[in-house]
Formats: C-alpha cells, sequence, structure tokens
C-alpha cells in the first residue's frame, strides 16, 4: 500500500491473485497437506512431491489439481509450470540445493533474477542455512525476504514441556506401560 499511495496509483489493480496459478508444494508431509488444504479454495493447481507416497496415495489425489511426483526424480519436466514454491522438506542429501539457480530460472518469468530482481516474489523462512543467521548476510536487506530465527520454541515454558514429555515418556519405558503424550510429525 505505502509504495501505491507513493507512486500514485490508487485505484488501479496492484499485485496478483492465486487463481489459476501453479503452486509447488516441495515436501508433502503433514504440513505439505494442510497447506495444500488451505490453497484449495484459491482456485490453484498444486504440483506435490514427496520421497514416497506410501499406501494412502488416494487420499492425496483428493486434492483438486494435484500432481504428483517423487521428491528424487527430476524437477526438470516441471519447466514453466512453478509460480509459487513451499518446501516443507527435512534437510537431507535429496533436497539440499533443489531449490537452486537453475530451478528458478525455470519458473514462468524464466530469467534468473530472483529475489533481488523481483522475479521470486517472497522468501520467508524459519531455517536458514546457518544458524544463526549472520546479520551481515546481504539477503537481510532485502524487502521482499522474512527470515524468524529458529528460536520460536527457546521459551522458558516450551522447554517445561519438553522436558515433562521426556520425563513422562522415561518412566512410561521404565514401567513398561504404553507411550502417552508423544506426538510424531511426518
Amino acid at each position: 500500500m505505502k509504495i501505491v499511495v507513493e507512486q500514485k496509483r490508487l485505484g488501479e489493480p496492484v499485485g496478483d491473485t492465486l487463481q489459476d496459478k501453479t503452486v509447488f508444494i516441495l515436501g508433502y508431509g503433514n504440513i505439505g497437506v494442510q497447506l495444500a488444504k488451505r490453497l484449495r479454495p484459491f482456485g490453484v493447481k498444486i504440483v506435490a512431491t514427496k520421497r514416497s507416497w506410501g499406501p494412502n496415495i488416494e487420499a492425496h489425489n483428493q486434492i483438486n489439481g494435484l500432481m504428483k511426483d517423487n521428491l528424487g526424480d527430476s524437477l526438470d519436466d516441471k519447466k514453466g509450470r512453478r509460480e509459487d514454491i513451499y518446501e516443507f522438506a527435512r534437510i537431507s542429501d535429496i533436497v539440499v540445493d533443489i531449490v537452486d539457480q537453475k530451478f528458478l530460472s525455470s519458473m514462468k518469468k524464466a530469467g534468473f533474477h530472483h529475489l533481488e530482481s523481483g522475479h521470486l516474489g517472497g522468501l520467508g523462512i524459519d531455517v536458514a542455512w546457518t544458524e544463526p543467521v549472520d546479520p551481515t548476510d546481504p539477503i537481510l536487506k532485502l524487502q521482499n525476504v522474512l527470515i524468524n530465527p529458529h528460536v520460536a520454541g527457546v521459551t522458558e515454558r516450551s522447554y517445561r514441556s519438553m522436558a515433562k514429555v521426556v520425563g513422562d515418556i522415561a518412566l512410561q519405558l521404565h514401567t513398561g506401560s504404553t507411550w502417552t503424550g508423544l506426538q510424531f510429525v511426518n
């Protein structure tokens, strides 16, 4: 809005919508599935990828326009079809450097200008290439970048909660009882 006012462009269309766009979800685990559900009402085509689709493949197909791929497959065949990228994959040898210059250059607008040029509209992450992020990293100067330090769980309360879960599980293991209070993600 600030830019629109400064440029005296009030009343002109600003930005774009998600409708009819292609969204690429790299790492279609629990979080990726939830994102896809939330994107469906916006009329997007969803391309999702994961290492293994498992036995519940039909549940994944219920998402409107879902195109599925295996995480290890080449992503080159999808050139020109990705407009928004969401990555929820665990860091591993398979996913490191997947979203590189070649990958970004294959997106619809072509030409690799990524964040600085505006070709890549924005970046929002909570895990960076180094932790903590180097405060002199040039990427922090870009207006379309939001980096949340990976410290959301670093509170007195969260540490006490984690300690209680670990203690409870240790007691359950010791007594041979069924584990309770533990959630597995992805």
